[in-house]
Order: C-alpha cells, then sequence, then structure tokens
C-alpha cells in the first residue's frame, strides 16, 4: 500500500505543468526549499510543485575585488 501512495505521488509531481526541476531553478542562481523561502528571499519558480519551492536571493550577490 506504501508504495501505491509513493508512486502516486511521483506521477502528480511529474504531471504538473509549472514544475521546473532543481536543475533549472540551480542554473538560475536558486536554491529548492521545502515549505517556505527564508528571509531575504522570494519565491521565483517551483521545483516541484506545491511542496518543493526555488527561491533567490531578493539582493545580487556582491564580489569583492
Amino acid at each position: 500500500m506504501g508504495i501505491l501512495v509513493l508512486v502516486f505521488m511521483f506521477i502528480s509531481l511529474i504531471q504538473h505543468g509549472d514544475a521546473h526541476g532543481p536543475d533549472s531553478c540551480n542554473q538560475g542562481g536558486g536554491l529548492c526549499r521545502v515549505g517556505s523561502c527564508v528571509s531575504g528571499e522570494y519565491l521565483a519558480q517551483y521545483c516541484f510543485e506545491p511542496v518543493i519551492l526555488c527561491c533567490k536571493n531578493l539582493s545580487p550577490a556582491t564580489t569583492e575585488s
């Protein structure tokens, strides 16, 4: 029974149109997070909708020279 639940969850995550996956998030400079973004970040897209979010920093990262 537990295997059927896992298969159902996997299929429902794959079929969602707004899920871009972790690779797309990471390449765009974001991090996949479960639940909600932390302070100083905003929701850019979904890694796996609606549970895993792709969060990006509000301000661009600065580099020291």
